[in-house]
């Protein structure tokens, strides 16, 4: 059973992002052997989804634009947009979305929790920003991380993958 507030956010995510294809564009920030990663609520079947920080790209505005000010909204980070290395097909019904995952460098500001300005005050879905190590991410049950650790045996193996990758296991459950 969800606990009050979860199931707010739920509702909150679905009415904004679902049953719809969303464009969404990621960064892959990393120190030394850490990923940047943020935590959400109302997104999987349990209360805890990490994943790198980015979002949906608005009508007229750059993939780079667009994860540039992702950034600052959700971590506090000013970065430099680097390589696309890959894209990923997140489905999780009713969400749906491609995206764009790129390299990025920080360039200025620090690390804290950001909010969602799409979503109210009280409804805000991002409960954490922090540092991980891959061991720390790999700890989590697979449906409380992004999908892309599930090609990665390190945190090198992030920043090798290229391509799409496929969405495997994904479209079996739902958030509902």
């Amino acid at each position: 059973m969800d606990r009050p507030g979860v199931d707010t956010s739920r509702q909150e995510v679905l009415r904004l992002y679902g049953n719809r294809l969303r464009l969404r564009v990621c960064g892959l920030y990393r120190e030394d052997d850490r990923l940047l990663m943020v935590r959400h609520r109302g997104i999987g079947p349990t209360d805890t989804f990490w994943c790198p920080p980015g979002g949906g790209a608005q009508f007229g505005e750059t993939a780079p634009d667009a994860l540039t000010r992702e950034f600052i909204e959700e971590t506090g980070l000013s970065i430099s947009v680097g390589e696309l290395l890959f894209v990923n097909e997140f489905m999780l019904p009713p969400l749906h979305a491609m995206e764009l995952f790129f390299d990025v460098c920080a360039t200025g500001g620090s690390i804290r929790q950001g909010i969602d300005p799409e979503m109210g005050l009280d409804e805000q879905i991002i409960s954490d920003v922090r540092m991980m190590s891959f061991d720390e991410i790999k700890r989590y049950p697979p449906e409380e991380v992004h999908d892309l650790f599930r090609y990665c045996q390190s945190m090198d193996d992030v920043f090798l993958l290229r391509g799409y990758l496929p969405n495997r296991d994904r479209m079996v459950g739902s958030i509902r």
